[in-house]
């Protein structure tokens, strides 16, 4: 019969390995993570106080976009819209954050405020226009000039946004001012024409009337105004948003 021959044996201290497995079966430990120490006596982070950006705007000023634009960099801080006449507006500022104004921009006396009382930054400017009757011998022409209005009535508004404009060669009405929606509505029936910024002709649009642009007529400033004293990030913030900034750009 014969033998059946033996392994040698290992030499001691050798451990025996299996052929089918990694030469190592688990990977070394990960180091353990660094964490930040706590402060339990650390005091809270300051919150902001609640507060309400409020912007004023003449009759005819269109801050909608920059109303948006806020809305969306400042969710925070509600921004309320005041309206405000265009001849009390510089008075006005006393109460709000900045305005959308008409220039010039005076006080009750008539008088400008100085640089150093209150900022202006203009921002457009609006064609005037000739509002009548839709049965108006003017509205034939697509656009008129001050020639074509002379010996016309040419009613001028109480709150007049043109600052006592007059067309040379025309005829003053017989009755008291009127505001420009009454104005307008006069003129729509007949009874002479007023002279407008083309926003106010389309804020208080009647069927029984339309307006021709008048090229030679004077163009009317809107601005955004606030006073020097009332500067504030808030205020900063929506000039940036008027001149175009970004929430990344620099001032």
């Amino acid at each position: 019969m014969a033998k059946q021959q033996r392994r040698p044996a290992r030499p001691a201290g050798q451990v025996r390995r299996n052929k089918a497995a990694p030469a190592q079966r688990f990977p070394p430990p990960k180091p353990p993570k660094k964490t930040a120490s706590v402060a339990f006596d650390a005091p809270a982070p300051e919150t902001e106080e609640p507060r309400t950006f409020r912007l004023g705007a003449v009759p005819g000023a269109t801050p909608g976009k920059w109303i948006d634009a806020w809305k969306q960099r400042m969710p925070h801080v509600p921004l309320e819209l005041v309206p405000i006449e265009a001849a009390t507006a510089h008075d006005a500022l006393a109460h709000l954050d900045a305005a959308l104004v008409r220039l010039p921009l005076t006080d009750a006396h008539g008088h400008a405020p100085s640089a150093d009382a209150v900022h202006v930054i203009p921002l457009y400017d609006e064609v005037p226009v000739v509002v009548a009757s839709i049965e108006s011998h003017l509205l034939a022409a697509d656009e008129l000039t001050l020639a074509d209005l002379a010996g016309e009535v040419v009613m001028a508004p109480s709150d007049d946004a043109l600052a006592g404009f007059v067309v040379p060669g025309s005829v003053a009405p017989s009755f008291a001012p009127l505001t420009t929606a009454d104005a307008i509505a006069t003129a729509a029936t007949g009874i002479g024409v007023v002279v407008v910024p083309m926003s106010l002709a389309r804020l208080h649009h009647r069927k029984d009337a339309e307006h021709r642009v008048l090229v030679d007529g004077p163009t009317s400033t809107v601005a955004l105004a606030w006073a020097r004293d009332r500067t504030t990030p808030d205020v900063e913030t929506f000039v940036g948003i008027v001149r175009g900034r970004t929430a990344n750009s620099s001032r």
